[in-house]
């Protein structure tokens, strides 16, 4: 599946950042009152941590939608690795605005360049081999797409955005309909021209999703040795992916098995946000 790009968002962060407003100011921002309405004033935001930068459009937009007459000004891009103090950007305009953006602003910032940190990690330890790391759907509710576009900040790439835009065929599915081969020959007749994903657990499953016609097969958790043997029997039939039991110790040795993929649960799931700090000059 293609990756995201920032130029498909523009609709999507607009409702993030409106959600977000909606749950943190609410009716109002009772504290930034106590500021005079003309105050003006600037901020610097820093990271107190090594990071990948990921989240610039969101912020900005936090900022578009409390008050237009705010200047943001950015020292970094998204992907930009950074150094712990890095200052990445700083505002000027009216006091009550920065205030009651702050948080908003920061949670997305963080967030999302927890992400690309992570993958940026990932992609470093496959450096060299042609292994494509793939994400999930293991995202926070309402952030899918603006995670899966962090992931493509730090390194890695999009696996399916949801239920709608590909197959993805697991034991369940299999035992609903008879077997691999009926699964998947009705999948090719309820969306003709949709990718077609089959998880396999065994080797003599994976000639059955070969036997079928299907573009990927998910290898779920074989045995490097099985791996090897998946590789060299598929001869470039089919995709293969990785699943499972995925690790930092075990990552490099599967990218070089050959198989064409590796997704990872914890580029979007394991996350820890980074350390953002933002302080106000009056």
């Amino acid at each position: 599946m293609p990756d995201l790009i920032l130029a498909d968002l523009s609709g999507e962060i607009a409702a993030n950042v409106r959600r977000a407003l909606a749950e943190d100011i609410g009716s109002g921002d009772l504290t930034a009152q106590l500021i005079p309405e003309e105050r003006q004033a600037r901020a610097r935001v820093i990271t107190r941590e090594p990071a990948v930068i990921a989240g610039l459009a969101w912020v900005d937009e936090v900022f578009r939608q409390i008050d237009p007459r705010v200047a943001v000004h950015w020292e970094v891009a998204d992907g930009e690795r950074v150094d712990a103090d890095k200052l990445l950007f700083s505002l000027e305009g009216p006091a009550r605005a920065l205030l009651s953006g702050e948080r908003s602003a920061l949670n997305f910032l963080q967030t999302l360049s927890a992400v690309a940190t992570r993958c940026r990690r990932y992609a470093d330890l496959v450096e060299g081999t042609p292994v494509r790391l793939l994400d999930t759907r293991k995202t926070l509710p309402g952030l899918r797409l603006a995670q899966k576009y962090a992931v493509t900040c730090g390194g890695c790439h999009n696996h399916r955005i949801g239920l709608f835009d590909a197959f993805l065929i697991k034991e369940n599915h299999i035992a609903a309909c008879g077997g691999i081969a009926a699964a998947v020959a009705a999948a090719r007749h309820i969306a003709p021209g949709k990718p077609v994903e089959v998880e396999v657990e065994d080797l003599e499953e994976l000639d059955q999703a070969l036997a079928a016609g299907a573009d990927i097969v998910m290898l779920d958790e074989l045995s490097l040795d099985d791996m090897h043997t998946a590789v060299r029997r598929t001869a470039g039939r089919a995709k293969l992916e990785a699943s499972g039991g995925i690790n930092d110790g075990n990552l490099r040795q599967i990218a070089e098995t050959g198989v064409d993929y590796i997704s990872l649960g914890t580029l979007t799931k394991d996350i820890k946000a980074v350390d953002l700090s933002m302080r106000l000059q009056l």
